[in-house]
């Protein structure tokens, strides 16, 4: 199979299973808490835009932050003419300027990653075996500070940048009023790092959902060593998830 077929196949994967029916409004539903008509939300490693446009649906403006030139390229496609929708194609890192070099899994573009550490994490992980990163692509970087002065201060931040969280986090020094990060049962140490660099921001209240679901694990939010130590105790069949960080604890309790 040709790389332009196996990527090919791995986007349609993708739009399949993030734009599948239904799923809008149980997104929609979910980003309500955190987004109101008008707002500005960055959705940093916006992938096939499923987020993004949730975020439109509600009626704020987006910045798309996909550094993967094909996926760059559908969000063109997906928001072409929308006047609130922006798109950087960049990563986003602790320090703006130079490069850092994206390793792209042709096969599953959801998986990839800046960080050499995400890799050799999966390389040892049962139920990753067959992830192979097989091409490489240099991309500029950028942090969420540089993107505050460019697009405006954000009232949210998604992160989902496989692995390389805490250092877009360490490139951010003005809170949004609230932000997710995605984090890995094989990779929990990153997870940690963001809930210690967080509340050094002001946050204090933070909840989370596994997979993709949208709802949230806990019924009241918790502090950040509570929230770590919920991550440590997870097995390592959860996965993935994604942690909420709030200044405001209400949007991110049931």
């Amino acid at each position: 199979m040709s790389t332009a077929t196996a990527a090919a196949k791995g986007i349609g994967r993708s739009l399949r299973t993030y734009h599948a029916p239904g799923r809008a409004a149980a997104l929609d539903a979910f980003h309500r808490r955190f987004l109101d008509p008008g707002d500005l939300a960055f959705d940093v490693g916006a992938h096939v835009g499923d987020r993004a446009a949730s975020f439109r649906r509600l009626g704020a403006r987006v910045v798309c932050v996909e550094p993967q030139p094909r996926l760059d390229r559908l969000l063109r496609m997906l928001f072409r003419g929308d006047p609130g929708v922006a798109r950087v194609a960049a990563v986003v890192g602790a320090e703006p300027g130079g490069e850092a070099v994206l390793r792209l899994n042709t096969a599953n573009p959801t998986v990839a990653s800046a960080s050499p550490g995400f890799m050799a994490a999966a390389a040892d992980a049962p139920g990753w075996e067959e992830q192979r990163w097989d091409a490489a692509v240099p991309c500029p970087v950028t942090t969420l500070d540089a993107l505050a002065a460019a697009h405006g201060r954000p009232q949210f931040v998604k992160l989902d940048v496989e692995g390389f969280e805490a250092e877009a986090l360490a490139g951010l020094s003005v809170p949004p009023r609230a932000l997710s990060f995605e984090f890995t049962t094989i990779q929990r140490e990153v997870a940690f790092a963001c809930l210690r660099r967080l509340p050094a921001l002001g946050f204090r209240a933070f909840n989370a959902c596994l997979g993709e679901g949208m709802a949230l694990a806990r019924r009241a939010p918790c502090g950040a060593d509570e929230m770590a130590a919920w991550i440590a105790a997870l097995p390592a069949e959860a996965n993935s998830g994604d942690v909420y960080a709030s200044l405001e604890p209400a949007r991110i309790a049931v």
